[in-house]
């Protein structure tokens, strides 16, 4: 399959972002936590060079021999050997030869897509040389990670060969949506199913899934990813991303979770910055002075999110059933949030949010590390979209941005284009 992939067919990959529907920072003590995909996006797209455009230059180049042709045709092929990518939502773009890429990763360029491997912290180095060949703004230093984390997968999977590589996405940086994990999940999803570690019918143009044992080996890589942009990562979010649906985490097993109700969040995004690893001491911090005190919340967190996950896989016979159910959600939220202040993660913006949605009687909680960040509020079944404009209207004039996202949905998937 890979041999007529590279002959120039776009291969596309998308992964959803992720909500924590309960259990963020308690999770770190023990408890449960419950993690749902959202219908918002992270794209990749690959495109590799004919291979025939080399072999079609250098032929030329023994029919014509004037200077200018020979010159012309020699730029061609060596503008071809060039893997490039190109991430549109902050307008970088980045391009390296792949004799460059080999000659400073030689060494880890021909392992076995297969078999996962982490990335070594000479390697890290290396890599790290070639992404500061060049030069990004200090206002988004922070894209350098990520684009560590995609030269390193690309060259584990790929090795060096020439490619285009593209990447959008539906998902705000750097709030609590999963956007550095659905773009790992993206990235090793298109990879992989652009080599032969992936069995997929490239002659569909409709999106598919991955077979249970391939959709493992893109989350272990995407996991890999994740290490370099985040150090200690818990691996949930890319869990998340690549299987999609509802997951629930306790003592560091993760079980698939069926929904029998539809559930669809407003999701606010503050767009107050935040420092996850700032917050987690804080926590910490706070479990040392009051060590018994937050063993209970901790503890409390538990039980709701047990009960949270027991109340959306219950069936429901009627709309009275679905209606009784979201109420359990909401008033399980309300409490989760309340621990959360407990814990000392909440902040003004997201009180804002809380208290401009409970005038319409919805409940919110945020979702993540907190410290601003992004805030869930349930939309009810029934809710009006009068009511939903309304609320929307009045967050938005406070400057923040809203979502509206359905949750569980599917998770990575593979669609592959035309040829060039």
């Amino acid at each position: 399959m890979s041999s007529m992939l590279t002959r120039g067919m776009e291969v596309k990959a998308r992964a959803p972002g992720k909500i924590i529907l309960s259990g963020e920072h308690a999770v770190v003590y023990g408890s449960a936590a419950v993690a749902a995909a959202i219908d918002l996006y992270t794209y990749v797209s690959i495109t590799f060079p004919p291979p025939s455009r080399n072999a079609l230059a250098v032929s030329l180049l023994y029919l014509e021999s004037h200077f200018f042709l020979v010159y012309f045709f020699l730029v061609w092929i060596d503008s071809s050997e060039i893997l490039s990518l190109q991430l549109r939502d902050v307008g970088l773009e980045f391009s390296w030869p792949t004799k460059r890429i080999r000659e400073t990763l030689s060494q880890t360029i021909d392992s076995p897509a297969s078999a996962t491997t982490s990335c070594s912290s000479e390697t890290m180095k290396l890599i790290t040389t070639l992404v500061e060949e060049h030069s990004i703004p200090e206002s988004k230093i922070e894209i350098a990670a990520g684009v560590v984390a995609f030269l390193w997968l690309y060259t584990s999977i790929q090795g060096d060969k020439p490619a285009r590589i593209v990447v959008s996405s539906e998902l705000p940086l750097a709030s609590g949506l999963g956007s550095s994990a659905a773009y790992c999940v993206s990235l090793s999803g298109a990879l992989l199913a652009s080599s032969d570690s992936v069995n997929l019918d490239f002659s569909s143009e409709d999106w598919l899934s991955l077979g249970e044992k391939e959709q493992k080996l893109a989350n272990e890589w995407a996991f890999e990813g994740e290490k370099i942009i985040h150090g200690k990562p818990s691996g949930i979010d890319n869990t998340v991303s690549t299987m999609g649906n509802l997951i629930k985490l306790e003592s560091g097993a993760l079980t698939s979770i069926k929904s029998n109700m539809p559930l669809k969040m407003l999701i606010t995004d503050t767009r107050v910055s935040r420092n996850t690893k700032a917050l987690i001491t804080s926590v910490a911090e706070r479990r040392d002075r009051h060590p018994d005190t937050m063993t209970s919340v901790f503890t409390a967190v538990d039980y709701i999110s047990n009960e949270l996950a027991s109340t959306i896989q219950l069936s429901s016979s009627n709309d009275l059933a679905v209606v009784e159910k979201e109420e359990k959600v909401e008033e399980l939220m309300e409490m989760n949030q309340g621990l959360l202040q407990c814990m000392g993660v909440s902040h003004a913006s997201i009180e804002t949010v809380i208290s401009t949605t409970h005038k319409y009687k919805l409940s919110s909680k945020l979702t993540g590390a907190g410290g601003g960040g992004c805030v869930l509020t349930l939309l009810p079944a029934l809710l009006s979209a009068s009511v939903v404009d309304a609320v929307t209207a009045e967050l938005q004039q406070c400057g923040f941005r809203c979502f509206i996202a359905g949750i569980g949905g599917k998770g990575l998937e593979i669609r592959f284009g035309g040829r060039l």
